[in-house]
């Protein structure tokens, strides 16, 4: 054991240097301390209601890598203990309909293979040898198959064919010819020829049988009751690849293998659900306006495609993650509102109620919305639960039962840390005066009498919410002495559709009016030293953060986080290309030149005073890193004090290592102590 914490002592000295010996046990969350994070993800009820099996995800020191191992609690939070051990990756459980054994995935992402247990003896069996990893599985009604998606190669033929070479002469790689609309993905990189396809597998194990075929991706099957049929959503139009928007709920007959469309209209229907008896589905999606934000509605409709209705028409958030009640009465949901996410239940004639809050803690970087829960037969409901002070913990709750959180996987960690008070602040635009809502958090103990420097931190996406959540990024920010102030400005979601669209071809405009109302609302308290403001974002976050230092010159220092500066080149260069020029712009922008123009940052670097540092990871497919070399070259073409941080095989989820997420905050805090002005 010593040995092992030597070793680890001996690379976070290499990677950080001696600052990591000057985090240990000052009493608050440092650098070091996101090795030890621990998150409760994906908590799954058994049908009986009695014990949860969830996976338990830690941080492998040595490899620099999230790992995940699956534990087991009874629903009075005794009995808690782990199911497997190791680095293997161990992650998506689902208890047989009789509750006797356990499916699950063992290995990386893209090797995962389909292992069960028996739960009254512990055996373990992989059901076949795969040769893709295997994703969305679920069992039969039965309990006796069990279907799940994997990809399947598609190669094509080479477009040239080169002269052969002579006996061991060592040319060079050869070409890449792409054709394909969607060629690369962030997080993944340049894509393969393949297309993912629906199997069924015996659940004794044996071979796999594929259900779908031909050039289109099909994923998560849900079965049908008799066990005959299986309902899923994909995208299966000619110019699906152009409009990836358009998918529809789809049959897939097991006997014949014939495919038949139940829904039929521009626009996502998707998710969909049958319910017990079998003759009704449940789906969500929205009639296509290419608009940038749309909520998802609830719809319901006949086994055999008919009768089609929206059941949540006057309810103003997006319905996530359903499933029907035992007795087909409604279905348990998932939604976001005003920064917090619930767990729903909606009848069938659309009667809503709230059953549990604070859902959430999977994002372990920024404050964003991201949990799951699932339904025993009772009705009873297993969670992830946090708050700003714990990532995501396994809770239970339902209909008239309260919520009682169960594990408390950090508090080895936090029981000897001071972490940072987090406030919710609710302030007035100053452009239209619409209420804002935000959080500020309080640095280890904090004091209103002292002058403190203030970080503004905002989120990307746009079309996202940040809420009082469990964040690493912001708590060491606090940790570091500053106050944090973050903020759902207009265009966040969680607040309905017409706050969600205020940025409609309008993005950034007036969000920043709501940000800097945000930043005058907390000076106004009087404990802020507004000669040390500082502003970083990342993604959408980064783009306002540029513009924002083109707007003022108000900030010390930004830090401008995998940004986009120019609308035009990013619009041409991002992996999902096909979509954000018809959704977050009138059109092209060769036709919308202008229009491109001055919602680029860009347009305003030759206002800009205040010293910015970009930071982005090298393997950005999202918003791709020569974003920002634009505008670190345009800033030193201007003499601004500057500097460019290319993070080495980081895509876009630059928190996606354990060392990377330091390395952002460490750059990020650096760069505002370099600009921070002392009291005197």
């Amino acid at each position: 054991m010593k040995r092992v914490l030597l070793a680890s002592i001996l690379v976070l000295f290499a990677i950080f240097g001696t600052a990591a010996a000057d985090d240990i046990d000052d009493g608050r969350f440092n650098l070091i301390d996101v090795f030890q994070l621990e998150v409760a993800a994906d908590p799954q009820i058994s049908p009986d209601g009695r014990r949860i099996v969830y996976v338990r995800s830690f941080m492998d020191i040595m490899t620099d890598q999230p790992r995940s191992n699956l534990w087991i609690v009874d629903v009075d939070g005794t009995n808690h203990r782990p199911l497997t051990t190791g680095s293997e990756n161990h992650h998506s459980p689902r208890w047989s309909p009789d509750g006797t054994r356990l499916i699950y995935l063992s290995g990386e992402e893209r090797a995962a293979q389909v292992y069960c247990r028996w739960m009254d003896s512990g055996q373990t069996a992989r059901l076949a040898q795969l040769t893709a990893p295997a994703s969305g599985i679920a069992w039969s009604p039965d309990g006796r198959q069990i279907a799940f998606s994997m990809p399947v190669p598609a190669p094509s033929e080479p477009f040239v064919a080169m002269p052969a070479k002579p006996p061991g002469a060592d040319w060079a790689e050869p070409a890449k010819v792409i054709r394909k609309v969607l060629y690369r993905m962030d997080g993944i990189g340049y894509l393969k020829d393949m297309y993912f396809h629906i199997f069924v597998l015996p659940a004794d194990g044996g071979t796999p049988r594929q259900i779908t075929s031909g050039s289109f991706h099909h994923r998560d099957p849900h079965w049908t009751p008799d066990g005959t049929a299986l309902i899923f959503s994909a995208n299966r139009h000619d110019d699906w690849e152009y409009e990836p928007r358009d998918s529809e709920v789809y049959a897939v007959d097991l006997n014949t293998r014939e495919i038949i469309a139940l829904t039929d209209r521009r626009g996502p229907d998707e998710a969909p659900a049958v319910s017990p008896d079998g003759g009704t589905i449940a789906y969500v999606g929205y009639d296509d306006r290419y608009q940038g934000y749309q909520v998802a509605r609830l719809y319901l409709m006949n086994r055999d495609g008919s009768g089609h209705r929206m059941v949540t028409a006057d309810f103003d958030r997006d319905v996530e993650n359903t499933t029907w009640s035992r007795d087909g009465s409604g279905l348990f949901f998932q939604y976001d509102d005003r920064g917090d996410t619930k767990v729903g239940f909606v009848t069938v004639t659309g009667e809503v109620s709230t059953l549990a809050g604070d859902v959430g803690g999977l994002s372990l970087g920024r404050p964003y919305s991201a949990g799951t829960y699932s339904v025993a037969d009772d009705g009873t409901c297993a969670f992830t639960l946090s708050r700003p002070d714990h990532p995501a913990d396994v809770a239970v709750g339902g209909r008239g039962r309260p919520v009682v959180r169960l594990t408390r996987l950090n508090e080895d960690l936090f029981g000897h840390k001071q972490l940072a008070a987090v406030e919710e602040i609710r302030f007035p635009s100053s452009f239209d005066g619409r209420e804002i809502q935000g959080w500020i958090a309080k640095p280890p103990g904090f004091d209103a009498a002292k002058k403190h420097p203030l970080i503004l931190e905002i989120h990307g996406g746009p079309f996202a919410n940040y809420g009082a959540r469990f964040t690493a990024e912001i708590q060491l920010f606090a940790a570091a002495g500053y106050v944090v102030l973050y903020v759902n400005p207009r265009g966040s979601t969680s607040y309905g559709e017409e706050f969600g669209n205020l940025i409609h071809h309008n993005y950034p405009s007036q969000d920043y009016d709501d940000l800097m109302s945000g930043v005058d609302a907390v000076i106004g308290r009087g404990y802020i030293d507004d000669k040390n403001l500082f502003v970083t974002g990342g993604s959408g976050g980064g783009v306002l953060s540029a513009w924002i230092v083109g707007m003022t010159g108000r900030f010390a220092a930004a830090v401008v986080a995998k940004p986009v500066i120019n609308w035009t080149s990013f619009a041409l260069t991002a992996d999902f290309y096909p979509t954000f020029y018809r959704y977050w712009f009138p059109g092209p922008p060769w036709e919308f030149v202008e229009h491109y123009w001055k919602r680029s940052p860009l347009s305003l670097v030759g206002n800009v005073t205040t010293p910015t540092m970009l930071l982005t990871g090298e393997d950005d497919h999202r918003t791709p890193i020569s974003e920002s070399e634009q505008y670190y070259q345009a800033l030193k073409i201007r003499r601004i004090d500057t500097a460019l941080v290319r993070i080495p095989g980081a895509g876009h989820g630059i928190a996606n290592r354990p060392s990377h997420l330091i390395a952002k905050v460490a750059h990020i805090l650096k760069w505002f102590e370099t600009h921070r002005t002392s009291e005197d």
